[in-house]
């Protein structure tokens, strides 16, 4: 939680109590949640916020990079607050999405023309699969 003060003070942003709540959210959420997951969440014990101010603050904690905005297939952006190198996992059926880290994804050298026409910032690999529990209800 200071590291979120500490870069929203950084960027200017004003530390609000709806900001806190919704970062707190994100926190307890281990699932990736989507905006609507947010706003659900938030509605209880803050029933006067909208999801449109849900979803511009998760947008611009994000922007500030507080959170990152993950890999999703479907039609919502799911949020992260863990933004250390890592990669995802993502059951293309339930849409679950877990995190893994792999040091020998990492060692992977992107090709020269990437490298010389971009400035690299990170890399983030996507293993699109079936979970196992859509697995086994499928046969």
């Amino acid at each position: 939680m200071e590291r979120f003060i500490d870069r929203c003070r950084q960027e200017g942003l004003k530390v609000t109590p709806q900001r806190i709540a919704i970062y707190e959210v994100l926190l307890d959420s281990k699932d990736h949640p989507s905006a609507d997951t947010v706003y659900r969440k938030m509605s209880a014990t803050h029933p006067t916020i909208s999801f449109d101010t849900v979803n511009r603050t998760l947008l611009t904690f994000a922007e500030i990079g507080v959170i990152d905005m993950v890999e999703s297939y479907s039609v919502s952006r799911r949020f992260d607050t863990d933004t250390s190198p890592h990669h995802h996992v993502h059951c293309i059926r339930c849409g679950h999405i877990a995190d893994f880290v792999s040091p020998d994804i990492d060692a992977i050298m992107l090709p020269e023309e990437i490298i010389g026409e971009y400035q690299v910032i990170g890399k983030r690999t996507v293993v699109s699969c079936v979970c196992q529990e859509c697995a086994s209800k499928n046969g």
